[in-house]
């Protein structure tokens, strides 16, 4: 079988339905949208959620907590995805960004102590748990807080 030879199966492609198009279309006249009514208007039908003036489901629930503005939210680096650095490097928020442990800094970077580091390494972030500070000096390194 070559490319050219290649085609859809009957079947597979459906015609759009063209409408307005004369009676004997099935779809003329009002083209299928009914006599008169909010959705036989131009721009007609109703928003997302409407329940016909009812009080819709979303407003019905009960809300809980809320959401703040003002919080950061920090790339995440594991210990044991630092062990992929020589020994002795100088691991930084542009390292984690450019070897791709990293895809967007966000508000900067925080290292969990989520596996163990076996290399002598300084790392530099803008945040660490106890547990991986306390490992990364455990192995030699030191911690610097941006």
């Amino acid at each position: 079988m070559k490319l050219h030879e290649l085609k859809a199966q009957k079947g597979t492609r459906k015609t759009r339905n063209r409408v307005g198009r004369g009676t004997a279309s099935g779809n003329g006249k009002t083209s299928g949208r009914g006599h008169k009514g909010q959705n036989a208007r131009s721009g007609g039908g109703t928003r997302l959620g409407f329940e016909g003036g009812q009080m819709p489901l979303f407003q019905r629930l009960p809300k809980r907590g809320f959401t703040n503005i003002n919080r950061k939210e920090f790339a995440i680096v594991n210990l044991e995805t630092l062990n992929r650095f020589d020994e002795n490097t100088e691991v930084t928020p542009e390292l984690l960004l450019e070897s791709g442990v990293v895809s967007k800094q966000k508000a900067g970077i925080k290292i969990l102590g989520n596996g163990s580091v076996e290399k002598k390494l300084t790392v530099k972030a803008h945040k660490f748990s106890a547990s991986a500070k306390e490992a990364i000096e455990a192995a030699g390194g030191q911690t610097e807080v941006i």
